[in-house]
């Protein structure tokens, strides 16, 4: 099997010693930076398949390499901060971290969320063989779960993981409405605690990939005070 490669990028090398050591012992390749501009230069040289960036670093900061980094590759990122306010999560969210994990943090939680990134990116990776495919549509929309592509009025879509399978949950029960909370248990897997936050920026920012018009989306529809769902056309 195929050992993971993860990029941690902190300054602190204190921190990125401490997430090394307990990323190794779960079988993981740890490759280390202690600046964005570093980080990118280990993006350029090596295949990743998951970031853990610091947002405060020196010379260019987890924000703008996100940012960056963003423009072309898509594997998870999980964004580190000392700070636990809701604007920095939405933040490092908006600028497209699939995950947030406020310092100071508990290892053993930062190792299961890189387990459950990296799963959800493995499957979203993953192709099925056969002819049969899994292909689910809505008016102009498509997805086709055995490629993983999504496509709106026959062009492509590119999403993260994370909005992939939000979507495809709406998809596959169409008129369905699902709450925050309900969307929240079944993508992360875990008990959603305040995360109305979390779950509205993935939202937002599948409605910019698939709507013509955003503000009054055809697909991806609110319910106010209820949850959201993807309406039947």
């Amino acid at each position: 099997m195929k050992m993971s490669k993860i990029l941690v990028c902190d300054d602190d090398r204190e921190i990125v010693e401490a997430i090394d050591i307990y990323l190794t012992q779960e079988g993981y390749e740890v490759l280390k930076a202690y600046d964005g501009e570093e980080a990118l230069k280990v993006l350029q040289s090596e295949k990743v398949d998951l970031l853990i960036i610091d947002v405060m670093m020196p010379r260019l900061d987890g924000i703008r390499a996100t940012l960056k980094i963003r423009e072309q590759n898509n594997m998870p990122i999980i964004i580190l901060s000392a700070k636990s306010e809701d604007a920095d999560k939405i933040l490092g969210l908006n600028v497209g971290a699939d995950d947030y994990v406020t310092k100071p943090f508990n290892p053993l939680e930062l190792v299961a969320r890189v387990k459950s990134q990296l799963r959800r990116y493995t499957q979203l990776g993953s192709t099925v063989s056969g002819d049969s495919q899994a292909v689910y549509e809505v008016g102009g929309l498509s997805i086709n779960d055995d490629l993983k592509e999504v496509t709106v009025d026959g062009e492509l879509v590119k999403l993260t993981p994370i909005e992939y399978n939000i979507l495809l949950l709406l998809v596959k029960n169409q008129g369905k409405v699902f709450s925050i909370d309900q969307i929240y248990e079944n993508i992360w897997n875990e008990d959603a605690i305040g995360v109305d936050n979390t779950v509205a920026v993935h939202i937002r920012h599948i409605r910019e990939k698939i709507e013509i018009n955003p503000k009054e989306p055809r697909y991806l529809k609110v319910v106010w005070g209820v949850g959201y769902k993807v309406e039947k056309l």
